[in-house]
């Protein structure tokens, strides 16, 4: 990239482009940062191997779920490219009772995109009702917390 930019900009234009080109999308997104999941923004914890999306700012229709900033809805670890661990459902009808289960999944190869997945037994209005749900829980990179 750079020898093509430098051919078509001098060198000096050439450096100051690629390096503005490079601050703009990291290559990795770092412990406590923030993501987008279903236009909630999350903050991302780790430590170690042990990872935690938090509610940084819900959107409005989970508050009637009790959710607030700094809920968890993931808690985990990352082997690898991998994410392992618990997520929560929320649901207006169980306000501070969220369903917990298991779900895992891959880290892109760019470690901005992570999507977990699990299948998690269906309640209506708090009462289990014998069948499951898939659900799928993508994380996207937004920036620095």
């Amino acid at each position: 990239m750079k020898t093509t930019i430098k051919k078509l900009f001098g060198a000096g234009l050439a450096t100051l482009i690629v390096s503005a080109s490079a601050s703009i999308v990291p290559n990795v997104a770092h412990a406590d940062s923030c993501w987008n999941h279903n236009g909630s923004t999350m903050r991302l914890k780790a430590t170690g191997n042990r990872r935690t999306f938090i509610y940084e700012r819900p959107r409005s229709v989970l508050r009637a779920a009790g959710v607030r900033r700094g809920t968890v809805l993931f808690t985990g670890v990352k082997r690898g490219d991998w994410y392992s661990g618990t997520a929560r459902r929320f649901s207006k009808f169980c306000p501070g009772s969220p369903l917990v289960y298991s779900v895992e999944g891959p880290v892109s190869s760019n470690q901005l995109r992570v999507r977990v997945s699990g299948s998690r037994p269906v309640h209506k209005r708090c009462q289990p009702t014998g069948r499951n749900a898939h659900d799928d829980l993508v994380f996207t990179y937004i920036r620095q917390c």
